[in-house]
């Protein structure tokens, strides 16, 4: 009987604790976009505008995907 005295303060300041970093997550929007992410994952990534190889030459004035080889 004498733990319930202690446990229920402990039990009481954990729950006001928990409820008070609840609402600061609330107030500082970590639940204003909860689809946001979840939708973003199944979307494409945007196309990437392909450069004209004649354009990309280095200084020798070969291709550089050439070099690379």
């Amino acid at each position: 009987m004498d733990v319930i005295y202690g446990l229920l303060p402990g039990m009481l300041l954990l729950g006001i604790v928990g409820v008070a970093i609840f609402f600061w997550a609330v107030r500082n929007g970590q639940y204003d976009d909860m689809d946001g992410a979840a939708n973003r994952i199944l979307m494409d990534d945007p196309q990437v505008k392909k450069q004209d190889k004649h354009a990309e030459t280095n200084e020798s004035g070969l291709d550089k995907s050439k070099d690379e080889i």
